[in-house]
C-alpha cells in the first residue's frame, strides 16, 4: 500500500484531483465496496484517526501562574512581602500595621484575576471546534453503508453524501449527481460551487477549485455523491485552520503597551527609592525608618490601582459597547479597537447583504422586461428539485414586481438540471390549453440550444451577429459582478408526458436574468465614517475578482487594481509589505494567505483589525490586533475573535472602534496624570528628604494620600473625551508616557517645595512657637505634623485637580469641562484630604489642625500650578504633537 504523506499540501491535492478513479482507489488499497474491517485497522495505523489536534493544552496551574506573575504585579508583590515584614513582624506590637500591605495585595489579586478569566475564556476557541464537527456520515464498508460517526472515518473510506451534509473530511469525488457544494465558510465565496467526479483540473487552481474534490467544514446544498476519502484530522485543509488556532497567541498593542510601562516605572522606582533610602539614611541617621520610606516612595511611585482602573475602564467600555451593538469577548482587546489604523474585512456579508438577489431581468436588447421574469417565476416555482439561491432569488423578486397569485398554470412535465446541459426545464399548461416549455441556465448553453430570439420585438432567426450582441452585454453584466443566467421558451412542445432533453431544441431566448449579492446600504457611509476617523480598508477575500471588485466600486473603495491569491503565493515577505501597503483589494485568498497579510500589516507598525464569519477567517482574526466576527458567524469564527458584532454592519463597528479609543484615552488619562504627578511628588520627596531634619511625609501618609487620590480616579471610567481625540487612531506608546512624566512631573515639585518653605520658615513656626531647632522635642513633634498636614493637603489638591488640567490639551473649565461624575468625586475627594487633618483619625497618621491663613496661601499656590501646567502641557503639546 503506497502511503501518503500527513502534511496536507497543494501538490497532493492536485495529485488527488488528477488521478483516475482508480488510482485513487488503488492508492488507498480500498474499492468501491468500501473497505474491509483489516484495512480499516491498517490505514488508521498508517494515516491516524479523523480527529483534529488542538495543541497541547496549557495546565490550569501555570495559566494560574502566568496570569498573577507579570512583571507589574511581581513589584508590588515583592513591596507587599516587604511591607508585610517590616509593618507587621518585626514592628513592635503597638506600631504593627498591615494598611498598606492590604492595599498592594488587593490590587494584585484584581489585576490577576481578571487576567485569568480572559486567559480562560480565549483559550476556549480550538475547544469550540470539536463541537462544530461531531457528526455522523454514511460511510460503505464490506459493501454496506452504515452511518458511523465523523472520528471512526479512515483514509479510503467511501463516503455516500447527500442534501444538508456536512463533509466529513477531504474526499476525491468518484460518482455525482446535481452536487452542490457550500464552500463560504472555507472560502468566502458568495455562491455554492458545481462538484462532479469528472471535474477540470487547471495548474493554477487552488485546492477548493478542484472540482472534484470536496473539504472537510464545507456542507453539501443539493444533489448526492460518493467519495473516497483523501485525507483526514489534521491532514485537512480544515485541520490546517485548527493547528493555526492552536498556536501561541500573539502580543498585542494592549499587551506590550502594558509590559512596557511596567518596566519604565520599574525604572523609574529602582532608581528613586534607594536614593531616597540612601539621603535619608545619612542625613536622618535612622536607617530603618529612612528604609520604610524608602518603600513608601517605591509604593507611591508604583499606581497601585492601575489594574483596577484599567480594568474598570475596560468594563465600563464594554458595557457602553454593547449598547451600541459591540459585544466585547476579550476586555483587553477595546485599546486595540480604538488603536485599528487597519481594518481588514472579508467582502461575503460584511460589505455585501450575503443574500443573493435579482438585480435584473432584462430582455436580449438589455432593457427591463417583465415577460422575462414571470418565465423565469414559472421555472423556478414549478420544479420539484431542491431551489437553489437563484430560484428562492427569482420566487422572492416576482413577488414583489408581478401578480404571482393570478398566474394560473399547472405543470406538465419537467426535464431536471444536470451538470452536462447546466440548465433546467419545466412544462407549464395555462387555463386555456396552452403549453409551454420554459429553459433557463447557463447563458452558453442557453444560446446552444435556442434557434431563434426575441429581439426588438419580433422573433427572428438566432444569428451570429445577435450571438455577439447578447454575449457583449452578458459580458458587461459579468464585469458589474453579475452572475447571468439566461431564459428560454418554446410554444406547445412535443406530446405530454413524453418530455426529453432531445426536446430542449429549437427554443426561442427572450432575456437573461442577473443575479448580485448586493452590498449593504449603509456601507459607503461606514467607509466614508472610518476614512474620516484614520482607518484604511483592506479587502481580503476568497471570492473572485470580478465580483470583488464590482461590490468595492460601489462601496466607494475604487476601481483599483486587485492583488490574486496566485500573485501572494509567488511574492516574498519583504516584496508583499510594499504591495499590502499600496494595494487594497485582494482576491482568491486562502486562510493563510489572509493571515500572512494580516501578520505582515502588524510587521509594517499597523494595528489590525480582521472582521470575519467563516471558518477561513479564523487564522487571520488569531493573527489580527482584533478578530471582530458576528453573531451570526460559524462558532469557530465567533470563539476566535475578541469583538463579536449583533449586527453584520460596519457602522456598528465604526462606533465601536470610538467608543474604544474614548476608554483608550481614559486609561491613558489615569496612567499619564497618576504617573507624572506620583513622579513630582517623589522628585519633591527627593528634594526635601536632602534638606528637612525630618522625613516631609510619613509612609502611611503616603499611602493613604495615593488611596484617597485613586478612589477619586475611579470616576474617570465615566468622563468624556474631547471630539477632536476620538478623530485619530491611538496607540500605546510607553516611550509618551515616560516623556509625560519628565516634563508635567516636576511642575508639580516646583510648589511643592514653594509650600515646604512656606510651611518650615512661615506657618509651623508660628503653630508651634519658633524655629525648628529652637524648640522642645514636643513643640517639634507639633510642627512636623502641621508641616505633614500641610504638604498632605497640599499634595492632594494639585495632584487631583491636575487631573482636569492634564485630561485635555484645551484650557481646563472652560473650554473642556470633565463629566459630572468626575467632578463631584475628585471634589469629594479633595473635600475628605482637607478635612482629614481636624479629624481623630488625621491625628491618628500624624496631621495636626492648620491654621486658616495656610488655605489663602494654598489657594494661591494651585491656581499658580494650574496656570503652569496649561503653559508646559501647550509646550509639550507642541512638540509632540500630543497630550494623551
Amino acid at each position: 500500500m503506497k502511503k501518503v504523506e500527513k502534511d496536507t499540501t497543494k501538490a497532493n491535492y492536485e495529485l488527488f484531483a488528477r488521478k483516475t478513479e482508480e488510482n485513487i482507489l488503488s492508492t488507498f488499497n480500498t474499492s468501491k465496496s468500501g473497505l474491509s474491517d483489516g484495512q480499516v485497522v491498517m490505514s488508521r495505523n498508517q494515516h491516524g484517526t479523523n480527529k483534529i489536534a488542538y495543541g497541547k493544552k496549557t495546565p490550569f496551574i501555570i495559566e494560574v501562574l502566568k496570569s498573577y506573575i507579570t512583571p507589574f504585579t511581581l513589584v508590588l508583590i515583592s513591596l507587599g512581602i516587604i511591607s508585610f515584614i517590616t509593618e507587621y513582624v518585626i514592628a513592635p506590637p503597638e506600631d504593627k500595621d498591615l494598611f498598606g500591605v492590604i492595599i498592594i495585595f488587593t490590587m494584585v489579586f484584581i489585576s490577576g484575576t481578571m487576567t485569568l478569566i480572559q486567559s480562560v475564556r480565549s483559550n476556549q476557541a480550538a475547544e469550540k471546534l470539536k463541537s462544530l464537527v461531531k457528526v455522523t456520515a454514511a460511510v460503505k464498508r464490506n459493501n454496506s453503508y452504515a452511518e458511523i460517526p465523523m472520528e471512526e472515518i479512515v483514509c479510503g473510506d467511501i463516503v455516500k453524501l447527500s442534501a444538508g451534509d456536512m463533509i466529513p473530511a477531504d474526499m476525491r469525488l468518484i460518482a455525482t449527481k446535481d452536487l452542490f457544494i457550500s464552500q463560504s465558510a472555507l472560502t468566502g465565496e458568495s455562491y455554492p460551487v458545481e462538484k462532479r467526479a469528472e471535474g477540470k483540473v487547471s495548474y493554477h487552481d487552488t485546492e477548493t477549485s478542484y472540482e472534484n474534490l470536496v473539504f472537510m467544514g464545507s456542507n453539501v446544498i443539493s444533489g448526492s455523491a460518493e467519495g473516497a476519502v483523501v485525507a483526514i484530522g489534521n491532514q485537512t485543509l480544515f485541520g490546517n485552520v485548527a493547528k493555526e488556532l492552536s498556536s501561541k497567541p500573539i502580543k498585542t498593542n494592549f499587551e506590550i503597551g502594558i509590559r512596557k510601562t511596567s518596566y519604565l516605572l520599574i525604572k523609574f522606582m529602582a532608581l528613586m527609592a534607594p536614593t531616597v533610602i540612601v539621603i535619608n539614611g545619612l542625613t536622618k541617621g535612622d536607617w530603618m525608618e529612612a528604609f520604610l520610606f524608602g518603600l513608601s516612595v517605591a509604593v507611591g511611585l508604583t499606581p497601585e490601582m492601575l489594574p483596577m482602573i484599567v480594568t474598570t475602564n475596560l468594563v465600563k467600555g464594554a458595557t457602553a459597547m454593547a449598547k451600541k451593538g459591540t459585544v466585547i469577548k476579550n476586555l483587553n482587546s477595546i485599546q486595540n479597537f480604538g488603536a485599528i489604523d487597519v481594518l481588514c474585512t472579508d467582502k461575503t456579508g460584511t460589505l455585501t447583504q450575503d443574500k443573493i438577489i435579482l438585480e435584473y431581468h432584462l430582455d436580449c436588447e438589455g432593457e427591463q422586461d417583465d415577460r422575462v421574469l414571470r418565465h423565469a417565476f414559472l421555472n423556478s416555482y414549478h420544479q420539484t428539485g431542491l431551489k437553489n439561491l437563484l430560484d428562492v432569488a427569482i420566487i422572492a423578486a416576482a413577488k414583489d414586481e408581478l401578480d404571482t397569485d393570478s398566474m394560473k398554470y399547472q405543470k406538465v412535465d419537467e426535464i431536471p438540471f444536470d451538470f452536462e446541459r447546466r440548465r433546467m426545464s419545466v412544462v407549464v399548461e395555462n387555463a386555456a390549453g396552452k403549453t409551454q416549455m420554459i429553459t433557463k441556465g447557463a447563458i452558453e448553453e442557453m444560446l446552444h440550444i435556442s434557434s431563434y430570439v426575441d429581439f426588438k420585438g419580433q422573433v427572428t432567426p438566432l444569428t451570429k451577429e445577435v450571438k455577439q450582441e447578447v454575449l457583449a452585454k452578458v459580458k458587461e453584466l459579468n464585469e458589474d459582478g453579475l452572475r447571468v443566467i439566461g431564459v428560454a421558451q418554446k410554444t406547445n412542445p412535443g406530446v405530454v408526458g413524453e418530455f426529453s432533453v432531445a426536446d430542449e431544441t429549437e427554443m426561442v431566448l427572450i432575456g437573461y436574468l442577473a443575479f448580485l449579492d448586493p452590498p449593504k446600504e449603509t456601507t459607503k457611509q461606514a467607509l466614508e465614517a472610518l476614512k474620516s476617523h484614520g482607518v484604511g480598508i483592506k479587502v481580503l477575500t476568497g471570492d473572485n475578482a470580478l465580483v470583488t471588485q464590482s461590490v468595492c466600486k460601489q462601496v466607494g473603495l475604487g476601481a483599483e487594481k486587485l492583488v490574486s491569491g496566485d500573485q501572494v503565493a509567488n511574492m516574498k515577505d519583504d516584496e508583499l509589505k510594499r504591495v499590502i501597503e499600496k494595494r487594497n483589494i485582494f482576491v482568491k485568498l486562502n486562510p493563510q494567505q489572509k493571515g500572512r497579510i494580516t501578520k505582515l500589516l502588524r510587521e509594517n507598525g499597523h494595528t489590525v483589525g480582521f472582521l470575519g464569519d467563516g471558518i477561513n477567517d479564523a487564522p487571520a482574526m488569531k493573527l489580527a490586533d482584533v478578530g471582530i466576527s458576528v453573531d451570526t458567524a460559524v462558532d469557530i469564527a465567533k470563539e476566535s475573535a475578541d469583538v463579536i458584532l449583533l449586527e453584520k454592519d460596519l457602522m456598528i463597528l465604526e462606533r465601536g472602534i470610538i467608543s474604544g479609543r474614548e476608554t483608550f484615552g481614559n486609561i491613558m488619562k489615569y496612567i499619564k496624570a497618576t504617573a507624572s504627578s506620583n513622579f513630582g511628588n517623589m522628585f519633591s520627596v527627593l528634594v526635601a528628604s536632602t534638606f528637612l531634619p525630618f522625613l516631609p511625609m510619613l509612609p502611611l501618609q503616603i499611602l493613604f494620600l495615593n488611596l484617597i487620590y485613586d478612589i477619586s480616579c475611579v470616576s474617570i471610567p465615566w468622563d468624556r473625551m474631547d471630539k477632536e481625540y476620538l478623530e485619530k487612531p491611538k496607540k500605546w506608546n510607553a516611550n509618551s508616557i515616560g516623556n509625560f512624566m519628565i516634563w508635567l512631573g516636576p511642575t508639580s515639585s516646583v510648589f511643592d517645595i514653594t509650600t515646604y518653605l512656606l510651611m518650615y520658615f512661615i506657618i509651623c513656626p508660628a503653630m508651634a512657637g519658633g524655629a525648628y531647632h529652637t524648640l522642645s522635642a514636643e513643640q517639634q513633634v507639633l510642627f512636623i505634623a502641621v508641616f505633614h498636614a500641610g504638604w498632605f493637603v497640599e499634595s492632594l489638591w494639585s495632584q487631583t485637580l491636575v487631573l482636569h488640567a492634564l485630561r485635555t490639551p484645551k484650557i481646563p473649565f472652560l473650554q473642556s469641562r470633565a463629566s459630572f461624575i468626575v467632578t463631584a468625586i475628585t471634589s469629594l475627594g479633595i473635600a475628605v484630604g482637607s478635612v482629614l487633618p481636624f479629624t481623630e483619625f488625621g491625628h491618628s497618621l500624624g496631621l495636626a489642625v492648620l491654621p486658616s491663613d495656610y488655605w489663602i496661601w494654598l489657594v494661591v499656590t494651585i491656581i499658580a500650578y494650574l496656570l503652569l501646567v496649561t503653559v508646559v502641557k501647550q509646550v509639550y503639546t507642541r512638540r509632540y504633537q500630543e497630550l494623551l
